[in-house]
């Protein structure tokens, strides 16, 4: 009987590069910048990627490529969203026993509030220059700025495995 051995240092390889974008404008938005400035159609994707945290639970969104030829994914992920909690006043005063609505800002990744979206691509090798999309993104007139991302440092990974 043949014994398989599995080496945690495989589960521990990143395979992936972040880049940060700061932007103002809305996600389809920067979708269609990002097509016509990269060789990519990232388009709507319906998973998007669900959060549980101790505010309630929120969902971001995602545009989604996947290149045969070169075989790497592209994901734009929205970092920031809210979360609407239905909260009670219990004050004795003239507007007790309302519901109010609270809204609570929330991050995909929390270690990076100012981020306004990730451009996560997957399985890339030596075939990618990182550098030249940051360049290319910084080239879209609505971006502040592009950068990429340690992904060493990143506190909160699970919430990039979707």
């Amino acid at each position: 009987m043949a014994v398989h051995k599995l080496d945690f240092e495989d589960f521990d390889e990143i395979n992936y590069q972040l880049v940060a974008i700061h932007t103002s404008l809305e996600d389809y938005r920067l979708a269609y910048f990002i097509n016509k400035k990269l060789p990519i159609n990232l388009r709507s994707n319906k998973n998007e990627i669900h959060i549980n945290i101790k505010e309630g639970e929120t969902n971001f969104s995602r545009f989604y490529y996947y290149d045969k030829e070169k075989e790497i994914s592209w994901n734009l992920i929205q970092n920031k969203n809210e979360v609407i909690q239905q909260k009670k006043d219990n004050n004795q005063n003239l507007f007790s026993n309302i519901n109010m609505e609270v809204s609570t800002k929330v991050f995909l990744l929390p270690e990076f509030k100012k981020v306004d979206y990730f451009l996560k691509i997957e399985n890339t090798e030596e075939v990618m220059d990182i550098k030249e999309i940051q360049l290319l993104l910084n080239t879209i007139e609505n971006i502040s700025t592009a950068y990429s991302v340690d992904t060493h440092k990143i506190k909160s990974k699970n919430n990039l495995i979707f």
